[in-house]
């Protein structure tokens, strides 16, 4: 049904509508937590004091930026995974990728202690190493089933969380709660250093995606179509996911982990929009930046005088919506 409504609107309605969603979903980020800021103030019609203005900048700002960038890279690697290896239950996270940061940031946080201003790039480093590990497994199969990588991510994802989890038993019990909050996802560490470190990785990708939608909407049909068409699979595969290995583990490095985006939210855009190579992918930066950012605001507003792991809202918000897709499916 909200398929056939957005279909009878005017194409440049529907970028007017997603451009207003997007737009007040940035304004209640930038106006609500503890330090109240009005919308006058921040269109600048009426003056804000220091701390106004400090919050806004330094905290703020930076933390929008980087909800709508993580929102956008993790949706955006769902949509290339599940439509390259035609998966429906195809995420980036699944590569073993939160696991490998995982271990990455124990180590520098338990293991090398001086090292623990660094705890993104090991972070980042240690989800490469799951990476790497998954394609030095799955290489054996000639990468003749994408499928087979994902079950060698998930193999690999708990041989990485075995030792993240024996390092953190033999820890002190407050450093293996500082890596634990970290697991559950938060943005309240946001700075312009990440989201420039994020940000370009994202475009990348995105490029890369619409440059190659044609060979992307022929791999949704079957291998067979595709290599019919020109489409040299096996390194297209390769490259996407290279591309969504190296999003992920930069958005998890400064993020921690934050699950069911990458999964959830093309679910929902191809019931919006279809099932074309650029709608999805322009529909998933859209809707991931909307969503992670709504979540985010909801996160640090819920609870008075705390901020609640957005990771648990997100697991929350998508444990629910894929149960309703089960009992949709099951009436279907």
């Amino acid at each position: 049904m909200s398929k056939v409504l957005l279909a009878a609107l005017p194409v440049p309605l529907r970028l007017l509508l997603a451009l207003v969603l997007l737009l007040l979903v940035c304004f209640c980020a930038l106006s609500t937590g503890a330090v109240p800021i009005s919308i006058s103030g921040l269109f600048g019609l009426s003056p804000l004091d220091e701390m106004q203005s400090t919050v806004l900048w330094q905290l703020r700002f930076p933390r929008l930026l980087l909800a709508l960038l993580a929102g956008s890279g993790l949706a955006l690697c769902g949509a290339l995974l599940q439509n390259a290896s035609r998966n429906p239950l195809a995420d980036p996270y699944l590569f073993g990728i939160v696991s490998g940061a995982a271990l990455g940031a124990t180590i520098a946080t338990i293991v090398l202690p001086e090292w623990q201003l660094l705890t993104p790039l090991f972070a980042f480093f240690g989800a490469l190493l799951a990476v790497f590990l998954v394609l030095v497994i799955g290489a054996s199969s000639r990468w003749q089933r994408l499928e087979s990588l994902l079950l060698c991510g998930v193999a690999v994802s708990f041989m990485l969380s075995a030792i993240t989890t024996a390092l953190l038993y033999l820890s002190e019990p407050f450093a293996a709660n500082r890596v634990m909050f970290w697991l559950m996802g938060s943005l309240s560490q946001a700075s312009l250093t990440h989201v420039a470190f994020i940000s370009p990785l994202v475009f990348i990708t995105l490029l890369l995606g619409l440059l190659y939608r044609r060979q992307l909407d022929a791999l949704v049909l079957s291998d067979e179509s595709a290599r019919s068409l020109g489409v040299n699979v096996q390194p297209l595969r390769l490259v996407i996911l290279l591309l969504c290995a190296a999003v992920s583990a930069a958005i998890v490095a400064f993020c921690g982990g934050i699950a069911f985006v990458g999964l959830m939210i093309p679910h929902l855009v191809r019931s919006l929009f279809g099932l074309s190579s650029v709608a999805l992918l322009l529909g998933s930066v859209w809707l991931g930046a909307v969503f992670l950012t709504g979540v985010d605001t909801l996160s640090r507003s819920i609870l008075p005088e705390q901020e609640l792991p957005i990771g648990v809202v997100t697991s929350a918000i998508g444990s629910l919506f894929f149960l309703s897709m089960l009992f949709k499916y099951r009436r279907g």
